[in-house]
């Protein structure tokens, strides 16, 4: 078995197939998101050249999901990203979007060590516990270990499509005053 800490290796050939070096078998896009989902770091090279591509897979994983109307990221965000192209904001960016998402993670984490906490044993636990995972699912976006976006059901059994719709309602008023804040 691989060492999982160390990224998968993914080489494309000239035919612009992509090459899975630990399997030792032919991957698709989807599968490289599947590998990303489940916490894997990938980097894809060129096998000619040594190039790393993997940036630009990813972003194409982005794209596919973006053109099948899995909205990904938010019209305002995909719009603010253009603009930081043609402004200083350019080196700030990156960064910035790093340490949401890390932030978010932290949280994530935090959220869970709290559900696992001492206060399993009161009444209505069960129900706040589902809704903190609907909600963390809705704010990833499924990235963060589920099978993707689109996905209805947790672990513990179905959610409900409308507190889904209700906390990407509140998600989507939240990144609108983040993005009024930033300008």
């Amino acid at each position: 078995m691989a060492d999982s800490t160390s990224p998968l290796l993914i080489k494309r050939y000239a035919s612009r197939r992509l090459y899975n070096t630990e399997t030792s078998d032919y991957v698709t896009l989807e599968d490289i998101a599947r590998f990303i989902r489940s916490g894997r770091e990938v980097q894809i090279v060129d096998l000619k050249s040594g190039d790393d591509l993997t940036r630009q897979y990813l972003l194409q994983i982005i794209a596919e999901h973006e053109s099948k109307g899995e909205n990904v990221l938010p019209l305002a965000v995909l719009t603010d990203l253009v603009r930081s192209y043609t402004t200083q904001a350019q080196s700030v960016v990156p960064q910035f979007l790093a340490m949401s998402f890390d932030m978010l993670r932290d949280g994530q984490s935090k959220v869970m060590e709290n559900v696992m906490s001492p206060m399993a044993g009161m009444p209505g636990y069960e129900a706040m516990r589902a809704q903190q995972r609907a909600f963390m699912k809705a704010m990833t976006g499924g990235m963060m270990g589920s099978s993707g976006p689109g996905r209805d059901e947790d672990e513990d059994g179905p959610t409900s499509s409308e507190e889904l719709k209700e906390i990407r309602a509140q998600l989507a008023e939240m990144q609108s005053k983040l993005s009024k804040l930033g300008k």
